[in-house]
This record gives structure tokens, sequence and C-alpha cells, in this order.
């Protein structure tokens, strides 16, 4: 499969008078592990959802190699989903069906009409998702209602999901947010196996520094809808940390920090 660079150009999004993305321009290399950071209501999930077209842009360009991102319509934008994953912080599973069933959603897209509707499935699909499983050490849960699984689990089955898509980049937004410790280590070692092994460009939203520092090969930084930073992890200094959250949010930031082996979900109130 050919490699191309995901590029944005100018991009921007406004809800009302409110400039969620505001005039982004960023280059992300095939294969690059990338963290978006930043303090609540900075544009990082508004910037996952105009890749993913989810949302639509108020201005500026998303193009992978020779595609016009912003110009696809119809089924050609259903392709690009299929080949851009997402993964959200809700997991977004259907808690009444299997966990091998969520999987297999990941698989619609290359589906008609009627076989969507009716969930068939073939025994080669059925093989992919179980290998996908497998790869994430969910396999023995594969016929358990995936309402039952902890929340880490139900993560990492929506990766799952999204690997069976064959996407070429994957996008998540938040993936730990409201996991404890462990289970967020599992979910960005999943994410780093497929960076790493498939080659998949990955894009993650994350909510701790130290995080970012460990997995990503490049940390981008935004601020009030704008990238305020964009480089290696080493260059990621206290003082640019600081410019990054502001004084107040540093300090905030900091404190749930330590108090996140008590409570885990603090850091999403700052995320």
């Amino acid at each position: 499969m050919e490699k191309h660079s995901l590029s944005l150009t100018g991009l921007g999004r406004t809800f009302g008078a409110t400039r969620a993305v505001d005039a982004v321009t960023l280059d992300i290399r095939p294969g690059e592990f990338v963290g978006v950071i930043g303090r609540s209501g900075a544009g990082k999930s508004t910037l996952l959802r105009l890749i993913n077209r989810l949302i639509d842009p108020t201005s500026g360009r998303i193009t992978f190699g020779d595609t016009d991102v912003t110009a696809l319509r119809g089924r050609a934008l259903r392709q690009w989903r299929r080949d851009c994953a997402m993964v959200f912080q809700q997991f977004n599973l259907v808690e009444r069906l299997d966990v091998l069933t969520n999987v297999l959603v990941g698989r619609l897209a290359d589906h008609g009409f009627l076989t969507s509707m009716a969930m068939r499935f073939t025994d080669a699909e059925r093989t992919i998702a179980i290998r996908a499983l497998d790869r994430l050490d969910l396999a023995p849960q594969a016929l358990q209602r995936a309402g039952t699984l902890s929340g880490g689990q139900q993560q990492r089955v929506a990766i799952a999901r999204a690997l069976v898509q064959n996407p070429r980049i994957m996008l998540a937004d938040e993936p730990i947010a409201s996991l404890d410790p462990g289970n967020a280590t599992r979910v960005m070692e999943a994410l780093r196996s497929i960076n790493r092994d498939d080659g998949i460009t990955v894009l993650v939203n994350l909510h701790t520094l130290d995080t970012a520092r460990a997995y990503c090969h490049r940390i981008i930084a935004m601020r009030d809808g704008r990238v305020f930073f964009d480089g290696r992890p080493a260059l990621l200094t206290d003082d640019v940390v600081r410019d990054i959250y502001g004084s107040e949010g540093l300090a905030e930031f900091n404190e749930a920090v330590t108090s996140t082996a008590a409570s885990p979900n603090r850091l999403t109130e700052i995320a």
C-alpha cells in the first residue's frame, strides 16, 4: 500500500462566534505517532473530527497524497472514514452485542446496504476480527457481551474494531481519559504496537504529558484553536508547558497529576 502524508492547510472550524480550530497548518508524515495536548477547549477533539470528516471545516483544506479530503462526498467519504479510523473516549460499542460482532462492525464500510443491515459477515472477516482481538489479548472474550467488559477491555475492543478497517491512519480521541493507569498503559501499548508493526500513522489526543513524552515521536500542543507547539518530546520543556497551559492551567494540571492515583478520571476535567 502506497504511503502518503496527511496535510492540513489553513484548517479552521467555527461554532457561532467561537473559533474551535483556527488556521491550523500541519504535515503528518507516514508512520508517525503524534500526540496532541492542550487545555480543555483548545481544539484537540475538533481537530481529529475534522480530519475524519465527522464535521466539515469552515475554512482550509485537508489532503492525503493527491486526495482532497475536504471535497469528498458519498461513497468516497465513507471510504475515507474507513481509511482514517477513529477511536473514541466513550468506546461507542453496542453493549448488548457480543465482542466479536462489535469488532466486525468495522468491516461494514466494505459491504453493500443489504448485507450491512443484516450484519452478514464472511468467514474470512470473522478470522480477521478474531486475529485483531488476539493481538489485543481479548480473543477469549469474543462471544461475551460487550457491556460486561471493563472500561479498559471495551477500549481495546474499540481499537480492534478500528484495526479491522485496515486503516492507513488511526485517530484516538482521549482513549485513556477514563481508564485507570494499568488499563491506560495497555491501551497505549496497543496503539504503539499498531504504529510500529503495521506502519499505521497514529494521532492521539492525550491529557497527560508523561504519556505523550513516553509514546509519541512528535507532540503538537494546541491553545485557543491554534498550534502553539510542534516538535519532539525532548523540546517540550517546563517553560513551554507553562506557555501552553498558562500559569493557572499548569497549576491545575499538576494538581490533577498528583491526585490521579486516587481518582484516575480527574484528568478528564482539564483535558
